[in-house]
């Protein structure tokens, strides 16, 4: 039985196309989790298990190419929107808080961004946030990188 769930993990692994993202930190974010570099097919592979059961929290660090630009989030905290395809094929929206960071200004369809920060679970493909500093110092800080220029 174990098996067959993680053929179905890897299934579900390869049908979302999730590659080329690095994962920093263990799955439960806890403050003294312990974090340490992974090489990137092991990330894939973290990143994978925690997609097919669907696990949240983890800090990633990869890129993906802008397949579009979505309005900005207005309700509560401002966020950026777009959405990243990964070389794997597989798509994350990012939600980038521009109260907190810099607004990428200049991003279009076809941009390679740079992206470190917080993955959350969802049936799309998952979600990057927490792509800037945390104020409080509760979170990692992430960043985005555009065309050379990296904003936290």
């Amino acid at each position: 039985m174990k098996k067959h769930a993680l053929t179905l993990a890897a299934a579900a692994a390869l049908a979302f196309g999730i590659s080329r993202i690095g994962l920093l930190g263990d799955f439960a974010p806890t403050p003294a989790a312990q974090t340490q570099a992974v090489q990137t097919g092991q990330a894939d592979d973290a990143l994978a298990t925690a997609f097919a059961e669907h696990q949240s929290g983890i800090h990633v660090t990869g890129e993906g190419v802008v397949i579009k630009v979505l309005p900005d989030d207005e309700e509560g905290s401002r966020h950026q929107r777009f959405i990243l395809k990964l070389a794997s094929g597989q798509k994350v929206l990012v939600a980038h808080n521009i109260d907190l960071a810099g607004r990428l200004n200049s991003l279009r369809a076809g941009d390679t961004v740079g992206f470190s920060g917080q993955y959350e679970w969802n049936p799309k493909g998952g979600v990057i946030h927490w792509t800037h500093r945390d104020p409080r110092g509760h979170h990692r800080a992430g960043w985005l990188k555009l065309a050379g220029q990296t904003y936290q």
